[in-house]
């Protein structure tokens, strides 16, 4: 997908892994802090949720990027209820903007439930155990 800037897996407003696929355009150069990222991630697909009722955020669009999300549950160790986990896309803006969400969240579904599957009820806190996920995200787009 020649699209795609970056792809990362929020929880609890941290970017627990991502993968920076390529730079973004000269103009975008303002890369803010990845905590903070992952920060308004949280806060704005809360906010989504919480707003309007249990829908879920799908994209943010911004000049020539698109902010896309995909929602899921997972059970962290010290929890006894699943709590949300984001993957987040940052790509180019395309012309049909509701055909590229679908096709991309068709594309990136896989992924979080691997995520899902593999780190479900395990300690969320040991963030060195993600780096290894890296790796299965830039496989789905090779």
């Amino acid at each position: 997908m020649k699209e795609l800037y970056e792809l990362g897996i929020v929880f609890r407003g941290f970017i627990l892994v991502q993968n920076i696929f390529k730079s973004l355009p000269d103009g975008k150069k303002t890369d803010p802090d990845k905590d903070l990222r992952g920060a308004f991630i949280s806060a704005i697909s809360s906010f989504a949720e919480t707003a309007f009722t249990n829908v879920y955020l799908e994209y943010l669009e911004s000049g020539n990027i698109l902010f896309i999300f995909k929602m899921a549950e997972v059970q962290s160790l010290d929890s006894n209820i699943p709590e949300p986990v984001i993957l987040y896309g940052l790509t180019e803006k395309r012309k049909n903007v509701d055909k590229f969400v679908k096709k991309f969240l068709e594309k990136v579904s896989p992924i979080i439930q691997l995520f899902v599957h593999k780190y479900n009820k395990k300690d969320f806190t040991e963030l060195n155990q993600f780096e290894s996920f890296r790796i299965d995200m830039k496989s789905f787009f090779v």
